[in-house]
């Protein structure tokens, strides 16, 4: 959970310490359509008397996307799946040690999939409002900057997406030092660490389709939110290196059938064949909510120098098939 804050933010970075090591949270805006009207969901905080977004801090070793979908469900007991990020906020607070510190905040648009809405941490009443109303009873000025980027979505017939995440598989064993053949390379350690870590990433999204190359490396990338989450492993020998060398156009196919159905997917291959379907969705981005360019950009940089590996660069899409357009593009990096 996150502590109080004061009123106010900050227009640049404070110089000290407080700069230095930001306290790093994340929250959500979960909305909804009640009676074709958009509504938001506000949280109660007792203990500061404060209306506000539902977030808190990122636990050691988290991942934003994990802490926001988190700590939703903790504060209103809802589950709830991302959706487009949203504008972060940063501003200054006094610590529980009495001094001053700076808190990063990232926020996403979101949609509630689950849960009782049972309240057990630190929230005492929640509260879904219009738009008006939600603007009017904030209580931090800092706090409207996510509802006009919400709403303005919304005009624009954006706010509805569904996410499709492109992974690159995690570390794994050296090819100097395997004997048997390529494709069934395992991943190491640190590769074995980081699909671990994808299942929080994963299920923030609530991806329920699995796509990979049968490459063992690939296939075991998924295999732990597969695992979690009761669902099947697909495998797609078009996505292989092997196969993607000889005929490279058919790699194409998965991917434009996850374009097709609109289910929340995931689709993890090798870098030699990323760079192709980074720029099949870089054709399907709209210029219209690519602000300063920041999605091309970054579609641009994965696909000429690569994805990490264990990235997952998540493509936030607003209807399917021939009308599927890209709107935003996050990239966590290992």
């Amino acid at each position: 959970m996150t502590e109080g804050v004061t009123p106010g933010q900050v227009a640049a970075p404070i110089v000290g310490s407080a700069a230095a090591r930001p306290v790093a949270a994340a929250g959500t805006l979960p909305w909804r359509l009640h009676d074709g009207s958009l509504e938001v969901l506000l949280v109660h905080r007792p203990a500061y008397d404060d209306w506000a977004w539902a977030k808190g801090k990122l636990d050691p070793g988290e991942e934003w996307p994990t802490c926001a979908a988190r700590e939703t469900w903790e504060e209103t007991g809802l589950q709830v799946r991302l959706g487009r990020p949203l504008p972060p906020a940063s501003y200054t607070f006094f610590d529980k040690a009495g001094e001053l510190a700076t808190k990063e905040v990232r926020y996403w648009a979101a949609e509630v999939t689950g849960g009782d809405g049972a309240l057990v941490n630190e929230i005492d009443e929640v509260a879904w409002l219009p738009v008006a109303e939600a603007s009017d009873r904030l209580h931090y000025a800092r706090d409207r900057d996510q509802l006009r980027a919400l709403v303005r979505a919304s005009t624009a017939g954006r706010l509805a997406t569904w996410p499709l995440v492109l992974v690159r598989h995690a570390h794994a064993v050296g090819r100097s030092t395997w004997a048997e053949p390529d494709p069934l390379r395992p991943l190491d350690a640190a590769g074995e660490a980081r699909a671990e870590t994808l299942v929080g990433l994963l299920g923030a999204y609530g991806i329920t389709r699995l796509v990979t190359s049968p490459s063992v490396r690939c296939a075991a990338t998924l295999a732990p939110y597969a695992a979690a989450r009761g669902l099947k492993l697909r495998g797609k020998p078009v996505l292989s290196e092997e196969m993607y060398s000889v005929t490279p156009d058919r790699a194409m196919r998965p991917l434009e059938r996850l374009l097709e159905g609109g289910r929340p997917g995931a689709l993890c291959s090798h870098g030699p064949v990323l760079p192709s379907l980074l720029g099949r969705l870089a054709r399907t981005l709209d210029p219209g909510e690519d602000e300063g360019g920041a999605g091309a950009a970054a579609l641009e940089e994965a696909a000429d120098l690569g994805m990490a590996k264990g990235e997952a660069l998540v493509c936030h899409i607003a209807g399917t098939g021939a009308t599927a357009q890209l709107v935003a593009v996050e990239r966590h990096l290992p």
